[in-house]
């Protein structure tokens, strides 16, 4: 599949609300959230004035024309908060372009950008049971912390 990663212009900062969404793992069988859950204050932190913060960050992954995913980062009190100097990740990709590379290539991208940027490193959260895991550690990240569902995960940049 050919693909591209490169900077989300500022104009599609509104996607990353779609991209949100779509970053919120769902176990096998249970029924998605209904998408206002987005607008919650602990998933706005993600999202609201993008672009604002010198730590923010956001990266997409273009098929045709069309951005298809998404990884972004910024400094925030969010799930996977470690510290007031470590950027946060979320990442997201459409249902039929997983398992293609793509988010180990958009993973690879904004860590490589944060480090070209002076950054020393970057968290996230993810959930135990989410096949995503698998993804991180092939990015690098490691396990520095965890509750009953989900792991707190670092990357050395």
């Amino acid at each position: 599949m050919n693909y591209t990663v490169r900077p989300l212009r500022k104009s599609e900062y509104p996607l990353l609300e779609d991209f949100l969404y779509e970053a919120i793992f769902i176990p096998e069988g249970a029924d998605p959230p209904p998408r206002e859950i987005v607008r919650l204050p602990e998933l706005q932190v993600y999202v609201e004035n993008f672009g604002s913060r010198k730590s923010d960050i956001a990266l997409c992954a273009e098929v045709s024309g069309r951005a298809v995913g998404a990884v972004w980062g910024r400094i925030m009190n969010d799930y996977g908060h470690i510290d007031d100097e470590t950027p946060s990740l979320a990442i997201a990709l459409y249902k039929e372009y997983r398992g293609c590379g793509i988010g180990t290539a958009m993973m690879r991208a904004i860590i490589a950008e944060y480090r070209r940027i002076g950054y020393k490193r970057l968290s996230l959260a993810v959930q135990k049971a989410n096949y995503a895991v698998k993804l991180y550690e092939k990015a690098g990240f490691s396990v520095v912390s965890e509750n009953d569902e989900e792991y707190i995960m670092q990357v050395i940049v």
